[in-house]
């Protein structure tokens, strides 16, 4: 507890540091997204269910994962929101969905938040996808993107224009976001606790879902009044490549997903037939047959 003085009893210091190359990098990435138009969607979702059946698996799975796949999921089925134009202002659409985490890692500079993609989050199982956030979590440099910020991010950070112009090509190459994503996941409101959301401005993603507070509210089920768990979520899409009622689509597909917990009760989003199992999928593989898999040129 602060104890109260008289102004003139203490030292008013002021504290002069480097700014940190980290934060170089995290400041470069949102200016990358300065000419992006967002457009806001505010959504409170029940996640009862989904709660109830992450905390019943066993290992128990993360809500970041499951809200990862869920807007994957989404998206899948409107690749319209996650489009992004290329170095000619072509139209690039994605017909799969790669998620980009933010995971916050420990490094001599102090907390990092690195971004992590989780590829073909729109059919992977929650299981798989919490599994490797956690790996990541515990072995950061098992990741790409933590790799090159320890190798290059101090001496890059230091030589004018190097890193706006490694985010324009991020930004506009398609080979680069075959790598690096369309669509990212941040998680804000799960260090303040209660409800709330969360609001942040475009990066190099067209599609961006802030992860706001929880929260008990009232509900009505079955004409029930109920208390359940709500969820705040934020959506920021860019205007510049969809329009309202496209996006309004989308941000309805995604709270039907996330609160009938469809990506854990029907893991792969696919119905197989009698006697054959659904399709395996790896961190980075295709699943065939799947439109645009594996068509794109790169750039």
């Amino acid at each position: 507890m602060t104890r109260l003085r008289e102004p003139g009893q203490r030292r008013r210091q002021v504290e002069v540091q480097r700014f940190q190359s980290n934060r170089r990098l995290v400041a470069a990435a949102l200016r990358a997204g300065r000419h992006k138009t967002p457009m806001y969607g505010f959504l409170d979702v029940d996640v009862t269910l989904a709660r109830r059946l992450l905390a019943a698996a066993s290992p128990p799975s993360s809500m970041t994962a499951f809200l990862a796949a869920s807007v994957a999921r989404a998206a899948a089925g409107h690749p319209e929101v996650h489009a992004y134009r290329d170095w000619r202002g072509r139209l690039v659409t994605h017909h799969f969905a790669d998620v980009s985490i933010m995971v916050e890692i420990a490094t001599p500079q102090g907390p990092f938040p690195m971004p992590h993609t989780l590829h073909d989050a729109d059919i992977r199982s929650v299981r798989d996808l919490s599994g490797e956030l956690h790996r990541v979590k515990t072995e950061p440099l098992a990741a790409p993107s933590a790799r090159w910020a320890e190798r290059y991010g101090p001496w890059a950070t230091r030589i004018p224009g190097a890193i706006p112009a490694v985010y324009a090509v991020m930004a506009r190459s398609i080979a680069s976001r075959r790598q690096i994503g369309t669509i990212a996941v941040t998680s804000i409101g799960m260090f303040g606790g209660g409800a709330g959301y969360g609001l942040t401005p475009l990066t190099l993603m067209s599609l961006e879902l802030i992860v706001g507070g929880i929260s008990q509210q009232p509900r009505i089920v079955d004409g029930q009044v109920e208390a359940r768990d709500v969820l705040n979520l934020t959506l920021a899409i860019d205007h510049d490549v969809v329009d309202g009622a496209p996006a309004a689509r989308f941000a309805a597909e995604l709270r039907g997903i996330v609160e009938t917990a469809a990506v854990l009760t029907d893991p792969v989003g696919v119905t197989c037939p009698p006697g054959q199992d659904a399709v395996p999928v790896s961190a980075r593989s295709r699943r065939p047959g799947r439109p645009g898999a594996g068509t794109s040129r790169r750039r």
